[in-house]
């Protein structure tokens, strides 16, 4: 991913910052929307995973939708060209200005997930003379083998319907005079890997509850298998692109898709993931007695997710690929500069031999890294830096060096 001349270039980027691949991004949003096409599944990115307008930008104008899971989503994925009829809206909590706004706009669908939502955007829809499309998340009760905090489909759940609910929807949405329902969304979690196994199982589950509405009336147009789909974040080179024909193939082989059903995904870390980095300069090199500091400049605030799920990322020491002949290597705790101790980016890494100054990249933190920074400690925001624009970045300043 790293060229030595881009290397050099970083050398004058003030650090930290986030650096994106939009070569890798374009192969990538490439690749899923040739899928799409050939396996006849409609895709919309979850705008969550990172909300750069040129990433949104990039993935808007190869023809994908966007998925969105708030009103200031909603707004920025029409600011960046998705059309209205191309967006989606889920979530559990959305305010009645969201869903008037959303409404307004004309947007494809609401992914409702719970009963009270449903009533409250019909009579909104019904009180300012709409129509509202409405799909419903329904939780098919699959572990998706993944972290507790992100895994969603499970029996009961803060997100979607349950099992027990099915009769009490059916009985509402027959009451509805203002919306218009579309079908069923289903989202079983993220970071997942076990493609076969775990997606098979969700479409043949999936087929079982479209069968239970449609012989009660309901007419099931689209079916939405929603996101999850894992990246590797060991390998995050030899594996740039995502599986994302075997998820497609394993989907529409294991649901039996009728005339004139549609079906959608949503995938959002699997677009962005690999294409970013980010990007940070050693600050101190501190030996304990039986271990070994590096401090970046980079934290917690900018990448929470290690902090968050200890979840991996692999770290590279860019600056050590200039030092010919010299390859010892060293276990190192690598830390942040942040004032807690859970400011870690990986303990016992083994990594070149690093100095003060030296450039670190940490992997794979495309999705869910900049979207989820804060300015906690009063720290700035690392900027997003692009790999066809680096002349435009924020220059280093070399302090003990200022006339440079």
């Amino acid at each position: 991913m790293f060229d030595l001349a881009t290397i050099e270039k970083f050398e004058h980027i003030a650090t930290p910052f986030y650096y994106y691949d939009m070569e890798l991004l374009g192969r990538t949003v490439d690749t899923i929307a040739r899928l799409s096409e050939r396996y006849g599944v409609s895709v919309h990115y979850a705008v969550k995973a990172n909300v750069e307008r040129r990433i949104l930008e990039t993935i808007n104008i190869r023809g994908i939708g966007a998925d969105c899971v708030s009103g200031n989503e909603v707004l920025r994925a029409l600011e960046c060209g998705f059309p209205a009829e191309r967006t989606v809206f889920a979530g559990v909590g959305k305010s009645d200005r969201e869903i008037y706004d959303a409404m307004s706009a004309g947007i494809e669908a609401f992914n409702c997930e719970s009963l009270h939502e449903i009533y409250v955007i019909d009579a909104m829809a019904r009180s300012y003379g709409m129509r509202a499309r409405v799909a419903v998340r329904i939780n098919p009760n699959i572990d998706a083998h993944t972290h507790k905090y992100v895994t969603t489909g499970l029996f009961e759940n803060k997100f979607g319907i349950a099992r027990h609910e099915f009769n009490a929807l059916v009985e509402l949405l027959g009451r509805c005079t203002n919306i218009d329902f579309t079908g069923l969304h289903f989202h079983i979690g993220s970071q997942i890997t076990e493609v076969s196994d775990v997606y098979a199982l969700e479409a043949r589950r999936a087929a079982e509850i479209v069968s239970w509405f449609e012989g009660r009336g309901l007419v099931v147009a689209n079916v939405d298998f929603g996101g999850g789909l894992g990246v590797d974040y060991g390998n995050p080179d030899g594996n740039d692109v995502a599986p994302f024909e075997d998820w497609l193939r394993t989907l529409t082989s294991n649901f039996p898709r009728r005339e004139g059903q549609q079906l959608h995904i949503e995938p959002g870390r699997s677009v962005v993931a690999q294409c970013g980095s980010l990007i940070s300069r050693v600050l101190f090199v501190k030996s304990g007695e039986t271990k070994n500091f590096l401090i970046l400049d980079a934290g917690m605030n900018d990448l929470i997710r290690p902090a968050l799920y200890g979840a991996y990322h692999r770290i590279e020491n860019l600056s050590s690929r200039f030092r010919k002949g010299f390859s010892e290597m060293q276990a190192y705790d690598v830390v942040g500069p942040v004032c807690e101790s859970s400011d870690v980016w990986g303990q016992g890494r083994i990594l070149p031999m690093s100095v003060r100054g030296d450039l670190m990249a940490i992997r794979s933190a495309g999705a869910y890294g900049q979207v989820m920074a804060s300015r906690y400690n009063l720290r700035d925001f690392a900027p997003a830096v692009f790999s066809d624009d680096l002349d435009s970045a924020p220059r280093y300043v070399d302090y003990f060096n200022p006339g440079r």
